[in-house]
């Protein structure tokens, strides 16, 4: 069984990572056995080399007494598999079921111990965008203080990969292997003027046609497994404009103290917000080429669109007069027609009384790993 494999591996790196060394280290895998990473061949080769590779690498630094898989995976997944510190996702939500109890035990756990004597929760995910999505949202919305009491590690063993720390594992898997140290993500947050969400994304938020190409992969992909993303992007350039009529939209960009940078009015085909710029999203679509995080794209003739939908993939869009892209901390948005909206991977429909709407930047909250100064790499 791969994941089995699988986990051995990660089991075997994670006796002697050296993170937060100064408390007792505690792993959950939770893994989506359905994945690209897992379930296509090629893929899995390519992932086993480096699981291979990165292990004997670990070996190399002295095993860790104080490091072992958490009791929850022993009792969600029993056998070989637990024992190892994996749980497998079973469907949608699952992930986030399992960070909450994740969760509630630490609670328990913070209860009765200084912080010295309570274990660090190191959660990797290894699945796509959706299972790593789920996982921060239910960290997110954790006390603070048992947030501290948890990082996540985000490995690419899905389709796109595009919110995972590396696209490569072997990279990813670097931040076990050599010294790493903590950093809080932010998150981008869509508020709706009703009582609608809000709903969170940890790479690009964006709403337009870019959103009902992943909703329509999302409902489709059990008809087309692996990356149907890029058979939907061909389909929405001639079918977008008959399902969702193309209405105007108001934007109005805001810096961090809430400033106006820039406001404007115009048809768009699609808003994106990234956390940062220099994202991908869409199985390594450079929506956001540069350093700025926000991309909008006017609506164009369909030839137009079927002429320009392949610069999305390098980044050249960015030079084309359809394209507006710019810096800032948030947007608000008002638009004519109901219109989707994308977070990393899962989709919402805005209606009229959800507008005015917000997309923005949040403050920083959930641990992730860095490569340290002094880490392999550290200067790229």
């Amino acid at each position: 069984m791969i994941p089995d494999k699988f986990a051995g591996y990660i089991a075997g790196i994670c006796l002697h990572c050296r993170l937060v060394p100064e408390r007792p280290l505690v792993w959950t895998i939770i893994a989506n056995p359905r994945a690209g990473g897992f379930s296509i061949g090629s893929r899995w080769r390519i992932h086993e080399a480096a699981l291979k590779s990165r292990t004997e690498q670990a070996r190399f630094r002295p095993p860790r007494a104080d490091a072992a898989p958490s009791r929850l995976a022993g009792i969600l997944e029993p056998g070989t598999l637990g024992g190892k510190g994996c749980i497998l996702t079973g469907g949608r939500g699952h992930a986030g079921r399992i960070t909450e109890a994740l969760i509630s035990e630490a609670s328990r756990t913070a209860s009765g111990a200084g912080k010295g004597g309570r274990p660090f929760n190191l959660i990797i995910t290894a699945g796509g965008d959706g299972t790593s999505l789920e996982v921060l949202k239910a960290l997110y919305h954790a006390p603070p203080a048992i947030r501290e009491d948890f990082a996540v590690l985000r490995l690419p063993m899905g389709t796109g990969n595009d919110g995972a720390d590396s696209w490569e594992l072997g990279t990813a898997l670097d931040l076990l292997v050599y010294p790493s140290v903590l950093e809080k993500t932010r998150a981008l947050r869509l508020s709706a003027a009703s009582s609608k969400g809000p709903f969170y994304a940890f790479n690009i938020l964006s709403i337009g046609l870019d959103a009902f190409v992943t909703h329509m992969t999302n409902r489709m992909k059990d008809r087309f497994p692996g990356d149907s993303y890029k058979l939907w992007v061909d389909i929405a350039a001639l079918l977008y404009d008959r399902i969702y009529k193309v209405g105007i939209l108001t934007v109005q960009a805001f810096d961090g103290s809430g400033q106006t940078v820039l406001s404007f009015t115009d048809k768009l085909l699609l808003l994106a917000v990234g956390l940062s710029g220099r994202r991908t999203y869409g199985a390594h679509k450079r929506i956001l080429p540069d350093e700025r995080n926000v991309c909008a794209v006017r609506q164009m003739p369909l030839l137009r669109k079927l002429a320009l939908k392949g610069l999305f993939t390098t980044g050249e869009h960015a030079g084309k007069p359809e394209t507006r892209l710019f810096s800032a901390h948030g947007v608000r948005f008002s638009a004519e027609n109901p219109i989707l909206a994308q977070m990393d991977g899962e989709t919402v429909l805005l209606e009229r009384g959800d507008f005015p709407a917000v997309i923005e930047i949040t403050e920083p909250a959930v641990n992730i790993l860095k490569r340290a100064e002094d880490g392999p790499g550290a200067e790229n």
